[in-house]
């Protein structure tokens, strides 16, 4: 087995006034995060790829520091494109992002479409599952509407926002084989007593 983890980066310091791309995690999500490193997501990895966003690469920092690793970086592994909108208050980003799951063929406020973002998101996963070594763990640092993407393909579900990731903080990862391309298991927590075991149970699929 190939095993591959695909991880999202834990809370961010949010900040209108900044790009996106570039909000750093926050110093809850940092210290969560190393907090976490004993969790079972961060067994035996071998190698390490991540988002060029600035809060997936410093999930990957916090990650491979302890394990004198590197990691590279993939555009591809990026989140959904929201470059139309930029920030969006809570409510109008919740609705935006029920669209771009609803309706994956349109451009929910000129959102970049869920059927591409998911093919692209696929393709780096299935690109990096080719090098990942048969006995350790390789790890993919990304964000939660992309994997939820990735889910769905993994599993040949339609698109779906019921595969989003639990909770609203993100830090949560799930596991597939590359060999065979089948998820092992859906989302869990980083460090489970963070989660609400009802919210854990609804936001994973049945695998």
């Amino acid at each position: 087995m190939r095993r591959v983890h695909f991880l999202t980066h834990p809370e961010i310091a949010l900040d209108p006034a900044v790009p996106i791309t570039k909000w750093p995690l926050s110093e809850r999500g940092v210290k969560r995060l190393r907090q976490s490193l004993p969790d079972p997501c961060f067994h035996a990895i071998r190698a390490v790829y991540s988002s060029a966003e600035r809060k997936a690469t410093e999930t990957a920092e916090i990650v491979t520091a302890p394990l004198g690793l590197g990691y590279e970086i993939h555009s591809d592994l990026g989140e959904n494109d929201r470059s139309s909108t930029g920030y969006l208050p809570r409510a109008a980003f919740e609705r935006t992002a029920d669209q771009f799951f609803a309706e994956p063929n349109e451009r929910a406020r000129g959102w970049a479409r869920a059927i591409d973002e998911q093919a692209r998101i696929v393709g780096a996963a299935r690109r990096i599952s080719m090098t990942a070594e048969a006995d350790g763990t390789t790890l993919i640092v990304s964000h939660g509407a992309v994997g939820a993407l990735l889910m769905a393909a993994l599993i040949g579900e339609p698109i779906s926002r019921r595969f989003d990731q639990p909770g609203d903080g993100g830090g949560n990862w799930f596991a597939f084989d590359s060999q065979d391309w089948t998820l092992l298991h859906g989302w869990r927590p980083i460090n489970p007593t963070a989660c609400q075991h009802a919210t854990c149970a609804t936001a994973s699929p049945p695998v």
